[in-house]
């Protein structure tokens, strides 16, 4: 059975900066539900929690499948299922004794035929519900990855078979559809957002036993696992495990206001911290997925954070909304239209924006080609730039601009307390030591980043990283901004003025 857990033992949550070429969204209309049998929907009365919920189950579950997946996959690292001893001649005793235990071994790991990396098979359950009375059928896609055959199992035990339609890897969703189907019952998707506190009832498939009720509240919205940029997950506190991925949770009007994809737990089981893709999300992937079979996602082509109080000082913003751009694709829209790194991305045709998380999802509604409005705050003024987006390509990376710099002669201490040096690689000065009792310390600076502009000036030697404190310094401020690079990631960082090493 394949599901998502996030433990922390797996990681389930990295902090990590925003760097995105942004691959936004689908501009997909909403989803509807339109086939011969559309009087095969499912009509559920409105249900009082103290009345239980067992009407309705009763009405809902016809609609809620389970999904039986076999499949195959590579191996990438097989030094886990095979020995390795790649000096064994074809015709040596030993090299006949491992090879009894299966092909390939002793092959070395990595290597099946003929070269190739080993293949598993795999048998996977999870869940998906009836979203037409023709038969199509959402789950996600980690459900049905890899998969060479997929059934669809009905509540009442039949067997049908089915294929994939599409799959969106981005939101880990899928869309399925039932062979030969007509006129089943079928669940449509919420048009109004749950709120937190609501109820919901989850129907799925867990450990293969098939037909199972939970029930909980919506214990939160916007959760972000660090998944992708698409992440806005609604948290649950209904029983989810390993098997319900791709399950529905429904609310009082037997409406589908989620789809289970991960759940957070330290051993594997249901702590009550499940996550679900809000139906509006599906909606527009759907809708896409059934039309065209993929989804196609507009391209700003830029690398974001979000604004801290540093950074709003350090620039005079007069709060931290928005979404900071560190970097531009080399040929992007963004950066043909005008845009530069250490823009502040604040409105999107009129709508504010939050954080960079939520600049993400505001661009998910436009389809390529569509031209938007964006509006920006730089040098403390605001201005609005058209934007014609370009549709996102999966090799498509955000590059950072590296010219040559003057070398100096040797480090050089700064007065916030890093030891820098011209950065031979590229552009920039390299941090080479920093004082563990600075306030650039406790700001998240480390050996081994890149300076690469203070106070949206660019710095070639430590001179012209003092002169740029100095003329902070001069105009009153207290905070200096700090473009700096790690690993190829840009950022930016407030950097207070007050140097708690001289304290």
């Amino acid at each position: 059975m394949r599901s998502r857990i996030f433990s922390r033992s797996r990681k389930m949550i990295v902090a990590s900066t925003l760097a995105i070429a942004l691959a936004l969204g689908g501009g997909a209309t909403a989803f509807m539900l339109t086939s011969e049998s559309a009087n095969a929907q499912i009509t559920v009365p409105s249900v009082a929690p103290s009345a239980g919920f067992a009407d309705l189950v009763a009405a809902v579950k016809p609609a809620v499948v389970s999904i039986t997946v076999d499949g195959q996959e590579k191996v990438q690292n097989s030094s886990q299922y095979y020995f390795n001893f790649p000096d064994l001649p074809p015709d040596n005793p030993l090299r006949r004794f491992f090879d009894q235990f299966g092909p390939d071994m002793g092959q070395g790991p990595g290597n099946g035929p003929n070269g190739q990396p080993p293949v598993r098979k795999f048998v996977a359950a999870g869940s998906g519900f009836i979203i037409s009375g023709d038969g199509y059928v959402v789950t996600n896609n980690h459900v049905v990855e890899n998969a060479q055959k997929v059934t669809v199992v009905y509540d009442n035990g039949e067997e049908h078979s089915a294929k994939i339609i599409g799959t969106d890897p981005r939101t880990d969703l899928a869309l399925l559809k039932i062979d030969g189907a007509s006129n089943l019952p079928f669940v449509k998707l919420a048009e109004n957002e749950v709120r937190v506190g609501d109820w919901v009832v989850a129907v799925g498939n867990p450990f293969g036993l098939g037909g199972t009720v939970t029930a909980g509240i919506v214990s939160a919205r916007g959760r972000d696992l660090n998944s992708s940029t698409y992440d806005d997950f609604i948290q649950i506190d209904a029983a989810v495990n390993r098997g319900n991925s791709g399950g529905p949770d429904f609310n009082l009007s037997g409406e589908v206001v989620g789809v289970n994809t991960a759940i957070f737990s330290p051993n594997g089981g249901n702590v009550g911290i499940a996550f679900a893709i809000p139906a509006a999300t599906v909606k527009q992937v759907v809708e896409q997925l059934k039309t065209h079979g993929s989804v196609t996602r507009g391209f700003l082509g830029v690398g974001i954070q979000d604004v801290t109080k540093d950074i709003a000082d350090s620039m005079s913003l007069p709060n931290t909304k928005g979404a900071l751009v560190t970097n531009l694709t080399d040929g992007a829209p963004a950066g043909k239209a005008g845009v530069k790194s250490g823009d502040v991305i604040v409105g999107v045709d009129g709508k504010d924006i939050a954080n960079a998380r939520d600049l993400a999802r505001t661009i998910a509604n436009y389809a390529p080609g569509s031209t938007v409005d964006i509006s920006i705050l730089r040098d403390g003024k605001k201005q609005d730039i058209k934007v014609t987006l370009d549709t996102l390509k999966d090799q498509q990376v955000a590059q950072n601009d590296q010219t040559q710099p003057t070398q100096p002669d040797q480090p050089v201490v700064s007065s916030v307390g890093l030891t820098l040096v011209p950065n031979s690689d590229g552009a920039g000065l390299l941090i080479q030591d920093i004082d563990p009792n600075s306030t650039a310390a406790s700001k998240g600076f480390a050996v081994g980043d890149v300076i690469l502009e203070a106070d949206n000036k660019a710095v070639a030697s430590p001179q012209d990283f003092e002169n740029a404190i100095s003329g902070v310094r001069d105009s009153g401020r207290s905070t200096i901004l700090i473009k700096a690079s790690r690993n190829g990631q840009i950022r930016f960082i407030g950097l207070p003025l007050t140097d708690t090493s001289k304290q």
